[in-house]
């Protein structure tokens, strides 16, 4: 592998956050995790870049009680003395419930005041960006860009991802290992500073001020929060945040009417496409497994730790296997060379709606990707990244290619279309509040 600076690697640790979110990482795991992939991509800019934006993320999930009472450690330690509530999830069978931290248990008032932040462009320090720029309903909280621009114009170098069933994610953004909840990843879409997303570093107080003049939000924050003082504080902030993230369930879609009962619920095609993806031969179902079609996964009942990070042989620039700078996926962490270009493979829940596909947006449509695939990896012919992915040392070896037919290929696609949710991305309950 090249050998390239690693300045950049050990940045994320000092990366800026406002006093009381701390920057202490001993209780983060480091682990590299393994044999691995990102497969048929989809999209967060706030859970975009490595860390939803490109290079920090060594973030604690513990912070100084004088900002704030409630912390997100999905570790399930309890600092806080926070009551669990009586939250309903209303799963369908073939889904359990997510693990939720008992820190920040899930309220109906709680979620209700994320939403309202989630859609609130005044949580960007000029004004002009909220979470859901990056993240729209209708394209399941994706942007439909490749890479998505911040508050001030920086290019962010990671596609969106999907929140669509973020609650399950046992890692958040495309290659940073060290992100284990989800109020842990708001502080980086938030505070970040190269790349700048919502810019919110050195407007901190200004924020809160915003908030705290507007008497709905002394409103919605008493209610999600009745037992704190200063309630409008920035760890309150990314826990409502977080809560709201983690009730956008999506389990709509007629594939699960399929496999719930209704034999009709898909198309001939799609049958196909789901005994090709759930077979040995093009052997999709190695990294987007189970009910939501990613290894990354973990739930309530979860035992062990379940990290997921793959090579699918993208890129191979020098021919010993390296990807771009701002690709490194979890090396930039790790340092570690067999690391190199190492994904998690997000969710194929609503895949047809969320591209263009990879970590780097680099991939238009499902039947490229499946090409891709298909091929063994992505052979580049000219410009910088001109190189031979099929033949990346590091790649996973389920991504080895194999023989496909034009109608297996519509099939497979018809199968990832089958995934598409349209109630979830309608539902009234995660749409802008502000509208």
């Amino acid at each position: 592998m090249r050998r390239i600076l690693l300045l950049s690697a050990a940045l994320p640790a000092l990366a800026c956050v406002p006093a009381g979110l701390g920057t202490d990482t001993g209780d983060l795991s480091s682990s590299s995790e393994g044999s691995s992939t990102e497969t048929i991509g989809s999209s967060d800019a706030s859970t975009s870049s490595d860390s939803t934006t490109g290079s920090t993320g060594a973030e604690s999930t513990e912070g100084d009680t004088s900002v704030g009472s409630s912390s997100d450690d999905d570790s399930g330690s309890s600092s806080t003395g926070e009551t669990q509530s009586d939250w309903e999830w209303d799963l369908p069978e073939h889904f359990p419930e997510p693990k939720v931290p008992e820190d920040n248990p899930m309220t109906a008032e709680k979620v209700e005041l994320g939403r309202h932040l989630f859609y609130d462009e005044r949580l960007s320090a000029n004004g002009t960006q909220a979470c859901a720029s990056c993240h729209r309903q209708e394209l399941a909280f994706t942007d439909g860009v490749a890479l998505p621009l911040g508050s001030t114009g920086d290019i962010i170098p990671r596609n969106s991802m999907s929140l669509a069933n973020v609650a399950y994610s046992s890692r958040h953004t495309w290659g940073n290992p060290l992100l284990e909840s989800l109020s842990q990843q708001a502080t980086i879409p938030l505070f970040n500073e190269i790349p700048t997303e919502l810019g919110a570093v050195f407007a901190e107080q200004e924020i809160l001020d915003r908030l705290a003049d507007d008497p709905l939000y002394l409103e919605l924050f008493d209610s999600a929060y009745p037992d704190d003082t200063g309630n409008i504080s920035w760890i309150n902030i990314r826990d409502a945040i977080a809560s709201f993230q983690r009730s956008l369930l999506s389990y709509s879609s007629p594939y699960d009417a399929f496999i719930t009962g209704d034999d009709d619920a898909i198309s001939a095609s799609a049958k196909r496409g789901a005994n090709l993806f759930f077979g040995e031969l093009f052997e999709c179902h190695h990294c987007h497994n189970g009910f939501n079609f990613t290894n990354a996964t973990e739930h309530a009942g979860t035992v062990f730790d379940t990290p997921a990070f793959f090579n699918t042989g993208l890129y191979n620039i020098d021919g010993e296997g390296t990807y771009p700078e701002a690709g490194w996926g979890i090396a930039e962490f790790t340092l570690e060379a067999d690391d190199m270009g190492k994904h998690k493979p997000p969710t194929l829940r609503n895949i047809a709606l969320t591209g263009p596909y990879m970590h780097d947006g680099s991939i238009a449509t499902l039947d490229e990707v499946v090409e891709t695939y298909a091929a063994g990896g992505r052979l580049i012919e000219d410009g910088p990244n001109a190189g031979d992915g099929r033949a990346n040392p590091y790649k996973s070896s389920f991504v080895s290619g194999f023989e496909m037919s034009a109608q297996d290929q519509a099939d497979l696609v018809a199968f990832l279309e089958s995934l598409t949710d349209e109630v979830f991305i309608s539902d009234p309950k995660f749409s802008d509040p502000w509208k």
